[in-house]
């Protein structure tokens, strides 16, 4: 593998990600602060407890999740639709690159900076509620692995994406979505049984559930479906993404 390629959009990416570095900061923590406000004081007041755990601490996975999921996916779906857009792409398919080394770059930094700012959540979380991470290993982990699957899905819509209208549909209308209907803000466990088997087709579940596992001890559906459900995502857009590198699908169109 060519590392100083794949470096090199790294760097670059990371470049215009620290250049807007107040506004990435600052946005996540009042987003993560108004939250607090309205689920964990608001509603937090008629709900104490979910699953024995305090209804602030409780929300602060899904949180997590909710900003990584759409970070990720909006930073690498614009790292790649960019260049696409004005035309610099062919210059990089010139390159003596391969496809893994493309992908390399772009996701590798939009998911480091999807984790950054999952990071500042987690840490804006400690001045609102008390925290124990149970499995910190395990927490990092599903963290890392989601960054890094959300990002891939992000590369595919931007190379799907045939102008910035459409670059926003899928995360609009589908991503944010499932993460809403995928127990950030509850457990799937209170819902009636019927909406409860319902939900469990929701991919976004199973992120969601091993993440809170991390931290609490407890989950709506088993670590090893959650783990298995995360590896398929993966694959499935690893191989979705070197078809699209093989036939050349939106991109020499």
């Amino acid at each position: 593998m060519n590392l100083n390629a794949v470096l090199t959009i790294y760097v670059f990416e990371m470049k215009r990600f620290f250049r807007t570095l107040t506004q990435s900061f600052i946005s996540p923590v009042l987003s993560t602060s108004l939250y607090f406000v309205v689920f964990g004081a608001a509603i937090g007041s008629r709900i104490e407890t979910v699953e024995d755990v305090s209804y602030g601490a409780f929300i602060v996975p899904g949180l997590i999740m909710l900003s990584v999921m759409t970070q990720a996916t909006a930073n690498a779906s614009f790292g790649i639709y960019f260049p696409k857009f004005i035309g610099t792409i062919y210059e990089l398919l010139s390159a003596p690159v391969s496809f893994l080394e493309i992908v390399a770059g772009y996701v590798g930094a939009a998911a480091t900076k999807a984790l950054f700012i999952g990071v500042i959540i987690l840490v804006t979380a400690f001045f609102f509620v008390d925290i124990q991470i149970a499995h910190p290993l395990a927490m990092i982990a599903f963290l890392v692995l989601t960054c890094v699957s959300f990002a891939l899905l992000g590369f595919i819509i931007g190379i799907w994406a045939g102008n910035f209208e459409q670059l926003q549909l899928i995360p609009l209308l589908v991503i944010t979505p499932l993460v809403f209907l995928g127990g950030s803000f509850y457990s799937i466990t209170m819902l009636p049984p019927i909406w409860q088997k319902v939900t469990l087709f929701n991919p976004v579940v199973y992120l969601i559930s091993g993440f809170r596992w991390s931290f609490f001890g407890t989950a709506d559906v088993s670590i090893g479906v959650s783990l298995l459900a995360i590896a398929l995502f993966t694959g499935a857009c690893l191989a979705f993404i070197w078809w699209i590198f093989r036939t050349g699908w939106r991109i020499r169109q």
